[in-house]
């Protein structure tokens, strides 16, 4: 049975920047939890930052920016910590191709698993149109990424489905 990476802030977890869960409540994803076809994981946490951190956006672009060299994340007192989310984002590829894993929901707005809107880099909790570096990586190879609020559409991706099989 295929597998599906989830943020795991959303399946309960306190690893967001504040020390705190941000606890995605679904019956579909309950069941697949269950049947132990969900991955949790936090790539700030698995790239080396602790819980709690100081909140970060990306300058200068989005993730793929980041991906690419052009953008940097960095915290509110300008600390660059690009290398830990380019680590974490890279763990998290690595945990999807050993898995074979194709879907992915991630936590929208975050600098690592923001997958259609970012903040702005200023600390003003302005959302732009963007990936995060995680949610890039991930699209860059082929792995469709969904936020929390698109979850029946995640789950109704073909990449979950066995072949011949109909999303539950």
């Amino acid at each position: 049975m295929s597998k599906i990476l989830v943020s795991a802030c959303l399946l309960g977890n306190p690893v967001r920047y504040d020390g705190k869960a941000k606890t995605l409540h679904h019956a579909r994803l309950s069941r697949l939890v269950e049947q132990d076809r969900v991955i949790g994981f936090c790539p700030e946490v698995a790239g080396g930052l602790p819980i709690p951190r100081d909140a970060a956006e990306i300058r200068g672009g989005d993730g793929a920016a980041v991906i690419d060299g052009r953008a940097r994340v960095e915290t509110r007192n300008g600390c660059d910590v690009t290398a830990f989310y380019v680590g974490g984002a890279r763990q998290a590829l690595a945990l999807c191709r050993q898995h074979g894993i194709g879907v992915a929901i991630l936590t929208e707005s975050s600098p690592s698993c923001g997958s259609s809107q970012v903040y702005d880099g200023e600390f003003a909790r302005h959302p732009v149109p963007g990936s995060g570096v995680t949610a890039a990586l991930l699209r860059q190879h082929g792995i469709a990424v969904f936020n929390q609020h698109q979850i029946d559409a995640a789950l109704g991706y073909p990449a979950l489905c066995e072949p011949g099989a109909q999303p539950q």
